[in-house]
């Protein structure tokens, strides 16, 4: 963003603030910005009345999704008294936390004449502030200790955290911040009588397909199906106003269906079974291996693969990563993920993948990453209950 553009953005008038607590986030990359907006989203589950103000720096291009969050707000005020007097007198927020670096002084000193807690999150070793003049004293313990806690997942600065004097109690050693997933849930009585149902018989997901792909889909599917003649297709369509020009299509393609919304269960004859989005959960925890149909298509429907990956399922997926592509690069690297590029890759991947051994691989794989950012997120997660909940009763209290 240009300066000017940031000016802007600045000047721009904000909306009132919102009744009840308000929770401050800032995230200095788009991974960090999913994990914190994932928290948000988490906490307001809890606390109802919560708000998620959430800011990033003017340098993150283009601006982060933050799905679940109230008030995506673009660039935290500067670092001038004015300035940062007038953001905290019309927000009023409950608690800051604030990611990685660029540690603002005038505003972290604000924050603490106003006692409002702020927390400092996965800081690494090149986000440490420098001392600003050698020849001064060094004030980055009196800055850093302005913060209820600082989380960091590198040992190196906790060596120098320890080293200016800082709280040895605020310093928490944790994993990386990352985007972590709660796992959709879905009808037990229903997953025990598919599972029935199904048997031994090999399946394979395409998740929140449209129109634009459910042909190639298809395709995929016949040449897999010359192979592996038992083989069913679940595929659900992201927009539910499509189902019924879904349905057309496949009937269309010649192939046998069943249609689940409309009370239809797959038989021996069935090779495709269209369904919703809305249970997801159910056949993510049914085939072993799925594709994220919403990749498929440039059209920013990418979902995130977390959710995938926390149900057991090995994960295709297309090029396009929406705001995923830390999680998707982080699945690559584990060997949990597969990016097709056309109908024949798709077709041989599946059938690759439906080698039971290779497919669990690959689900395991990707459990790893799911569980990489559960850790830091409970620790945050009760420290920030624990904070609200002493404001709260601080204000309630005669």
């Amino acid at each position: 963003m240009s300066k000017s553009a940031s000016q802007k953005a600045r000047a721009a008038p904000w909306p009132d603030r919102p009744t009840g607590e308000v929770l401050w986030v800032h995230a200095t990359t788009a991974e960090r910005c999913l994990a914190l907006s994932d928290i948000g989203h988490r906490l307001k589950s809890h606390r109802p009345d919560l708000s998620v103000l959430v800011t990033w720096p003017d340098t993150l291009s283009p601006p982060p999704e933050v799905d679940g969050c109230d008030l995506p707000l673009g660039p935290p005020p500067e670092d001038s008294a004015a300035e940062v007097r007038r953001f905290l007198d019309h927000w009023r927020p409950d608690l800051c936390i604030w990611s990685g670096g660029d540690i603002r002084r005038i505003l972290m000193r604000q924050l603490s004449e106003r006692k409002v807690d702020s927390l400092l999150v996965d800081l690494t070793f090149e986000e440490l502030p420098d001392r600003s003049r050698r020849w001064l004293p060094d004030q980055r313990k009196k800055m850093l200790n302005r913060f209820q806690a600082v989380f960091t997942p590198s040992h190196e600065v906790e060596v120098v955290l320890a080293r200016l004097g800082l709280d040895a109690q605020k310093i928490r050693k944790t994993d990386p911040l990352r985007l972590s997933t709660t796992p959709l849930g879905c009808n037990g009585d229903e997953l025990a009588h598919m599972q029935t149902i199904l048997g031994s018989r090999p399946s394979w997901y395409a998740a929140q397909a449209d129109l634009r792909n459910l042909a190639d889909i298809l395709t995929a599917h016949r040449r897999v199906l010359r192979l592996l003649h038992r083989l069913l297709l679940i595929v659900s369509i992201r927009d539910e106003t499509e189902l019924p020009a879904a349905r057309e299509t496949i009937l269309a393609s010649g192939l046998q269906l069943a249609d689940w919304d409309s009370g239809e269960e797959p038989d021996d004859y069935s090779q495709v079974l269209l369904s919703s989005a809305d249970d997801s959960g159910l056949w993510y925890r049914i085939a072993p291996v799925s594709l994220l149909a919403g990749s498929l298509t440039n059209a920013g429907n990418a979902q995130n693969p977390l959710e995938a990956a926390a149900l057991g399922s090995a994960i295709l997926h297309g090029s396009d990563y929406g705001s995923h592509h830390a999680v998707y690069r982080r699945l690559h690297e584990v060997g949990a993920a597969l990016e097709v590029d056309d109908t024949e890759g798709l077709a041989q991947a599946v059938l690759t993948l439906s080698a039971p051994d290779r497919a669990a691989e690959m689900a395991l794989a990707g459990w790893t990453v799911v569980t990489e950012g559960a850790n830091v997120t409970d620790q945050l997660l009760d420290q920030i209950q624990d904070l609200l909940d002493l404001r709260e009763e601080r204000h309630e209290s005669p």
